[in-house]
């Protein structure tokens, strides 16, 4: 296994859709075992393919307390979504930043798992709210494009400040 580089927003390979999987290989369960390294590593609860510029609809997740519960969701589509929820989210590609974003309370997803296996899974609270957040990541969009135009130019400019100091 191996830590990925993870892309930090704006950079425009965030923006870029992923196209699906159509076989899944060991190619695809390394990028996945690469994937959790680097989201635990960082660490983080969910973490797109994207945001390692590999454009492949790839997800990893695990909202369990002792990070346990390792969730890989290959080529997700939320199938239903129900109720409306209020969260601050963050995220592993805009570092230090977090605000509230409206997200359904409920999904019902369907995907494959890492041996190719379709499963649906029903979600509620913060799974829900990471795996919108996450298939957003896969169709080229960032958290904070869910944020008014003054908020975004904000966060470019912090980010932006951010980067001169490590430079």
């Amino acid at each position: 296994m191996a830590l990925l580089p993870i892309l930090r927003y704006p950079d425009p390979r965030l923006h870029k859709k992923a196209v699906p999987v159509l076989r899944i290989d060991e190619t695809v369960r390394k990028l996945i075992a690469d994937m959790a390294e680097t989201m635990y590593e960082a660490p983080g609860i969910g973490l797109a393919a994207t945001q390692v510029d590999e454009h492949k609809r790839v997800v990893v997740i695990d909202v369990s307390e002792d990070k346990s519960k390792l969730l890989a969701l290959v080529n997700p589509e939320i199938l239903e979504r129900s109720g409306e929820q209020v969260c601050e989210e963050g995220c592993l590609s805009v570092p230090g930043i977090y605000d509230k974003v409206t997200r359904s309370e409920r999904v019902r997803v369907r995907a494959l798992d890492a041996q190719g296996e379709p499963f649906e899974l029903e979600a509620e609270g913060l799974l829900a709210v990471c795996i919108q957040h996450e298939i957003d990541h896969l169709d080229g969009k960032v958290f904070v494009e869910h944020l008014s135009q003054l908020k975004q130019g904000r966060i470019k400019a912090k980010l932006a400040k951010q980067a001169r100091i490590t430079a």
